[in-house]
């Protein structure tokens, strides 16, 4: 079974479940959040669920310092939405600062509870009818959902314009292949990570920001490797 996380003010979207402590009063000040910015829109999405409990720390370093160097991209509004524990998915609202989806992020305990992939990828597609978001990044361990029904979603979102960048924590091979598969059909790409991937995930988060901020072109005009791996995964 999966886990579960705090809750996330200031969007209607990912079912609310109560939650307590410094991330509530942290979540409040969410409803004030600016609007997204004009140079593009990123949605962050967490797998907060049991499994990756044994990770969490090594893996809230990593995933911290992807939400610092994504920052770094001027005017680009992400959104963290996460789900964990019964039935618990929760979004924040639009933030340019980096720094504060990390103390939100610092806040989430895992919980137990079934990966709710599909239900990210639906809440995508209704912010995708507010306003364009060109790409959505994805971590996770695991997939406890029809696989088919996965893909499918992914390339609908793909059709709609939102690559999806999958960043796969361990070794499972039924998650990566399935996480392959919908990076694929969105057109995105698939990276899998260990402890010994933080600075090449910050920097690889780095290119995706850039694409969601500036396009293909924004990639093709920078020599990084890590916007060339994108660049290599991309259709």
């Amino acid at each position: 079974m999966k886990k579960q996380t705090p809750s996330v003010k200031g969007q209607s979207e990912p079912t609310t479940q109560s939650t307590e402590g410094s991330v509530d009063a942290f979540v409040a000040a969410l409803g004030a959040a600016p609007k997204p910015g004009s140079s593009g829109r990123l949605l962050f999405a967490l797998d907060a669920t049991l499994s990756r409990e044994r990770t969490w720390d090594r893996a809230m370093h990593i995933q911290s310092s992807m939400f610092a160097e994504a920052s770094l991209v001027n005017g680009l509004a992400m959104k963290l939405v996460y789900f964990r524990g019964f039935n618990e998915c929760r979004a924040s609202a639009w933030q340019t600062d980096g720094k504060s989806l990390a103390r939100l992020m610092q806040g989430i305990v895992c919980l137990g509870g079934q990966t709710q992939i599909g239900r990210v990828l639906g809440f995508a597609r209704k912010e995708i009818a507010k306003a364009p978001v060109p790409a959505m990044v994805y971590i996770g361990d695991a997939v406890e959902e029809a696989p088919d029904a996965l893909s499918q979603q992914a390339g609908e979102l793909g059709m709609l314009g939102c690559k999806l960048f999958m960043f796969h924590e361990g070794r499972d091979r039924m998650a990566g292949s399935v996480f392959r598969s919908m990076a694929t059909n969105s057109g995105g790409g698939y990276f899998q990570f260990d402890e010994r991937s933080a600075e090449t995930l910050a920097r690889l988060l780095q290119a995706v920001a850039r694409y969601a901020s500036g396009g293909r072109t924004a990639l093709e005009n920078t020599s990084t490797h890590e916007g060339q791996m994108l660049l290599e995964q991309m259709r």
